[in-house]
């Protein structure tokens, strides 16, 4: 009987250990999607309104702010795991699969390295208190 556990309990640790080395691969892949999605959008090639989306779920993704508070239980995290890897697959739909594999190829080469994402989310941060700056300016103008 105490061997059948231990076993079992083996098992389960084994199981636990790949689920959590393929979560692991798939956010490295949804990673280098985002970076590829990133050069898409710079490609002369890619239509224009899969710019527009690519520009609307790379800004999101990246960004500090959330549509949904993530202090919300459950609520909080369903943009993090749902809304952004489907606008990420959305995306790479919108692409042609020739300049998407160019994309992935280059953002395979050029991965950014550790430790320069702060200066990319203080630009976001920046660009998300101006964009509010403005906006409340805007409306106590017109309420004036």
């Amino acid at each position: 009987m105490h061997r059948d556990c231990c076993k079992e309990r083996s098992h389960k640790r084994k199981v636990k250990r790949r689920m959590n080395e393929r979560l692991k691969q798939k956010l490295e892949e949804m990673k280098a999607d985002l970076c590829a999605l990133y050069f898409a959008s710079k490609h002369p090639k890619t239509p224009w309104h899969a710019k527009m989306f690519i520009a609307l779920v790379v800004g999101y993704a990246l960004s500090p702010i959330d549509l949904i508070p993530d202090f919300i239980p459950v609520l909080g995290y369903v943009d993090d795991f749902i809304l952004v890897p489907l606008g990420i697959v959305f995306a790479i739909k919108m692409i042609p699969r020739e300049i998407m594999d160019e994309c992935r190829l280059k953002a395979k080469t050029t991965l950014p390295h550790k430790g320069k994402h702060w200066i990319a989310g203080a630009c976001i941060l920046v660009i998300w208190f101006v964009s509010i700056g403005w906006a409340v300016s805007f409306l106590i103008r017109y309420f004036k």
